[in-house]
């Protein structure tokens, strides 16, 4: 079920410099800046990075501010290609694990979905329907 790690994001109080810090880690500024989330493509396999404003971190991102407030899992998540984020949250919450991040789309027509649970030990388990995850996959099957 799990196809391939899509996305890693961490969560950062301060954005601007923690885009400073990671351009300067990478040689590259992100290709995604906006006021909430950037997002690198790094690595030989363009493995997406991503850094989240901490004010969104939580199941509502829109209305929880903090890993504090939260009081639960909040850090990184990891995002692993699903080819149907819905049945995969399904089959996971079926499994036991608790849904923590409803599926969401996360761009106006661009396709990427993401949902995330939490695993019977508390660790949260991101899943992503993710085309750019897809193209290169692709691409690499036709090199061979």
């Amino acid at each position: 079920m799990l196809r391939g790690l899509t996305t890693v994001s961490f969560y950062s109080p301060d954005l601007q410099a923690t885009k400073r810090w990671y351009t300067e880690l990478f040689g590259t500024p992100p290709y995604m800046d906006t006021p909430a989330y950037l997002e690198w493509r790094i690595g030989d396999y363009q493995h997406e990075f991503g850094v989240i404003d901490s004010a969104y971190a939580g199941t509502e991102l829109a209305r929880t501010p903090g890993p504090d407030a939260i009081g639960g899992p909040a850090g990184a998540v990891v995002f692993w290609h699903v080819d149907d984020v819905p049945a995969a949250l399904d089959r996971l919450v079926a499994m036991g694990a608790k849904e923590h991040d409803a599926p969401r789309d996360r761009g106006t027509g661009t396709g990427f979905v993401t949902a995330s649970v939490i695993d019977p030990w508390g660790n949260v388990l991101g899943l992503m329907y993710n085309p750019h995850y897809l193209r290169v996959l692709a691409a690499l099957k036709a090199e061979s």
